[in-house]
């Protein structure tokens, strides 16, 4: 079972600091963001993370390469904790395909078929952490309470936000799941379902994957992932996982990530930064 992380984006909220570096990089507290998003995965039942990356990214792959020579030099002068973390983030089971061209999230989920097979997947998307790794275990286990249904996690969100988001429409059968009846991408407040948003988190069914193939560009002439979802549940089911606010953080803004941070280090050091 494979974690996708599609990584090929600009991150043109970041510009001009995402010139040379790209978002996926960019540190919080003690990390890059991308390095949470690959140990999230790892620590799932997923036992490889496939990064769509642009070619122009080569950093990433930086990083999650290993370096004995720098390993050795940090060892030499007796910095073993700096060598651990660069030792660590070396051998972290990352593997690469490339998005060529922009054509969306859903098509960007497809440059990795070759590597989901006809295995269920996640999908991580760049712009969210998780740092307690709970959440990809949570949704398993909904999956595996509906014969292997795709599950997606969603989080409340205040009414003045709905329109940002994908919302879903179902209905409640236990205190923190859904049964997902339909998605509705940035709806007006009164138009909305419910107040519950896509957080950025998806186990998917092989099933969505086949579809992938077969999309066509829809909004904003690209391939949306939220067209094939709608696609699979005329033929499958689909579950939500209803998340707490308080486990997940945004990076997708310059205003996000730098809260991200701030709670962040204030969680690892007790104080604030």
């Amino acid at each position: 079972m494979k974690a996708i992380i599609p990584a090929a984006g600009l991150g043109s909220r970041f510009l001009p600091a995402t010139k040379a570096q790209p978002k996926e990089m960019l540190l919080v507290v003690d990390r890059p963001v991308i390095q949470y998003i690959v140990e999230e995965g790892l620590a799932s039942a997923a036992d490889e993370v496939v990064i769509v990356n642009s070619r122009e990214k080569k950093s990433i792959e930086e990083h999650f390469s290993p370096n004995p020579e720098l390993v050795s030099m940090l060892r030499e002068r007796g910095k073993d904790k700096y060598a651990d973390a660069v030792e660590h983030a070396g051998n972290l089971n990352v593997s690469y395909v490339y998005q060529d061209e922009p054509l969306g999230l859903g098509h960007a989920v497809h440059c990795a078929a070759e590597k989901t097979g006809d295995e269920p997947f996640y999908v991580l998307l760049g712009d969210v952490l998780v740092p307690d790794n709970s959440m990809l275990p949570a949704m398993q286990k909904v999956s595996d309470e509906h014969n292997g249904a795709s599950v997606i996690a969603v989080m409340p969100v205040p009414d003045d936000q709905v329109n940002r988001f994908g919302v879903i429409a179902g209905s409640a059968i236990s205190d923190d799941v859904w049964k997902i009846d339909g998605l509705v991408e940035k709806p007006a407040l009164e138009d909305a379902p419910s107040n519950l948003a896509v957080f950025g988190r998806y186990l998917l069914s092989a099933r969505v994957m086949e579809l992938l193939a077969e999309a066509k560009p829809t909004v904003g002439g690209e391939i949306q992932l939220t067209d094939a979802l709608d696609a699979v549940l005329k033929e499958e089911e689909m579950y939500a996982l209803v998340i707490d606010p308080q486990d997940g953080f945004d990076t997708g803004t310059v205003e996000s990530w730098l809260e991200t941070n701030n709670i962040l280090f204030e969680r690892k050091y007790g104080k604030k930064a």
